[in-house]
């Protein structure tokens, strides 16, 4: 198992500050030990449509001075272009299933394996088959293309923010029914503390279905002793073998947030029980 940071929290998504550039970024996180980075896909760290081919060229070359793997990539979904591959817009939908691919395409251009799939959220008016459907075939359209480049697609059950997948078993229908062998399933213990629900559970259940972790206390605070079971949660993972990234994404959700300790205090908790 290794350890990786997510760059929310050192960007403009979705709070405008604190804000850094990728590059500070990157080389923030390595130096305080982490194996991996998560990067977000948001302006102004990694928006696709933002970053020249020089600047693609000059993160890539970030990246491997300062010795930390692409662990994976997200987009930002919400906010002004949606991105919400449940929605009942098609032009919504094919606008989202783009930027899903455009993210692939950068991410493999860093050298990462891994990209988190949001699965919208259903809007008044259409009904969850309906949406289930449509995040369904988006995803099917998205992994195909991913495949062709190497990358894994890792469904992420989202309760705190969604309504479609909010939940292992709706993680495990959508896996079930797209059913390719580039897409498998995460989970956030932010999400799952939400939900009332034992991390562990979520280990033992997936099982070789589970490819990628993030891991978030209460508020979105770094891992810390309280109702998390994370000791638990690491041999669990031990347990079944898992060999992936246990991701920080924390932080993100509220200004005075110092990043670098946060990332610090985080790495410094579950660094020892690995």
């Amino acid at each position: 198992m290794k350890l990786a940071f997510n760059t929310w929290v050192y960007s403009s998504f979705p709070v405008w500050v604190p804000a850094y550039p990728l590059d500070e970024t990157i080389r923030r996180i390595a130096a305080i030990g982490y194996d991996g980075i998560e990067i977000g896909a948001a302006a102004p760290h990694a928006y696709p449509d933002h970053l020249s081919p020089a600047r693609r060229r000059e993160i890539r070359s970030v990246l491997e001075s300062s010795g930390i793997a692409l662990a994976s990539m997200l987009p930002a979904p919400g906010g002004g272009p949606g991105f919400n591959v449940a929605s009942p817009i098609a032009e919504e939908r094919a606008d989202a299933i783009s930027q899903y691919k455009k993210v692939t395409d950068l991410c493999a251009e860093w050298g990462g394996k891994t990209v988190l799939y949001v699965a919208g959220w259903q809007i008044f008016g259409s009904s969850r088959d309906e949406a289930f459907a449509w995040s369904r075939d988006a995803l099917a359209d998205i992994a195909d293309h991913a495949a062709t480049l190497g990358v894994t697609m890792a469904i992420e059950p989202t309760s705190a923010d969604s309504n479609l997948i909010d939940s292992c078993d709706d993680a495990i229908a959508l896996l079930h029914a797209v059913d390719k062998p580039n897409v498998g399933a995460m989970f956030d213990t932010y999400h799952t503390l939400y939900r009332n629900e034992v991390p562990t559970d979520y280990v033992h259940r997936l099982g070789k279905d589970l490819v990628h972790l993030h891991l978030a206390d209460v508020n979105r605070d770094p891992p810390q002793p309280g109702p998390v079971d994370y000791a638990g949660l690491v041999a669990a993972l031990k347990a079944n073998d898992f060999a992936g990234y246990l991701t920080m994404e924390i932080g993100f959700n509220r200004r005075g947030v110092d990043p670098d300790q946060f990332a610090r205090r985080a790495y410094d908790f579950i660094k020892p029980m690995l």
